[in-house]
């Protein structure tokens, strides 16, 4: 394991990635990709227009991730509306392609800002918290789907974080001054999760009064996926 990874300088019981981590985990993203179009690309005839924009989403959200409203100190942050990004993707492409973009940029995640204290914990918070960000692809080609899709992927993670926090972090559960380590991980992941669901909800209630945002994300999606989407997105 000292190939890929080396003791926080911290001495907090974490951990980061060597230069070979780091390798290893571009190369296990551009895997991901990969196998994704083998296995879901003729199914969900996935063309190079469709998956040039889920690269460029995909991108946005991480250059949104870096910008951070608030930062709690064990992970977890508010960040400009990243997940949004992440979602759109899913309501787009459907869940599969969903998921595996939500995977792609949680292991993103794990690159430039890892929290490191067990493989399972990795898993499931950059693996799985992220990857269930793709559930939006639920509501594809449904009425106010963006909207729904949106909390049900923010929801899909908030379980991950919450078991994470139960699993792996309950030491920490008087952080909050609170004694139960699942209502300390519901507070502790509520606060980032849902700060930013409401933020980004708002700034969509906001943006819908707007006939020029509303046609101009119709009209993207409309390009992003070669069809006509439900005229109501949110």
């Amino acid at each position: 394991m000292s190939l890929f990874l080396k003791s926080s300088t911290a001495n907090d019981g974490t951990y980061s990635f060597t230069l070979l981590g780091n390798i290893s985990i571009v190369v296990l993203i551009i895997a991901i990709l990969l196998l994704s179009c083998a296995f879901f690309g003729k199914k969900l005839k996935l063309s190079p227009k469709q998956l040039a924009f889920t690269s460029v989403t995909l991108a946005i959200a991480f250059l949104a991730s870096f910008i951070k409203l608030f930062n709690l100190p064990m992970g977890g942050s508010i960040t400009l509306f990243s997940m949004l990004f992440v979602t759109l993707i899913g309501y787009w492409y459907g869940i599969k392609i969903g998921i595996t973009a939500g995977v792609a940029f949680g292991l993103l995640q794990l690159i430039v800002n890892p929290y490191i204290i067990s493989l399972p914990q990795t898993i499931t918070d950059y693996i799985l918290a992220f990857g269930a960000l793709g559930l939006s692809g639920i509501f594809t080609n449904s009425k106010h789907g963006l909207i729904k899709g949106y909390i049900a992927g923010v929801f899909g993670r908030f379980v991950f974080a919450v078991l994470s926090g139960v699993i792996f972090f309950s030491s920490y559960t008087s952080f909050l001054g609170m004694t139960n380590s699942f209502a300390y991980s519901i507070a502790y992941n509520g606060i980032y999760l849902f700060s930013e669901m409401a933020l980004t909800l708002g700034l969509l209630a906001l943006s819908s009064c707007s006939k020029s945002f509303t046609n101009g994300l119709s009209y993207i999606t409309k390009l992003a996926t070669g069809e006509n989407m439900p005229a109501q997105l949110f």
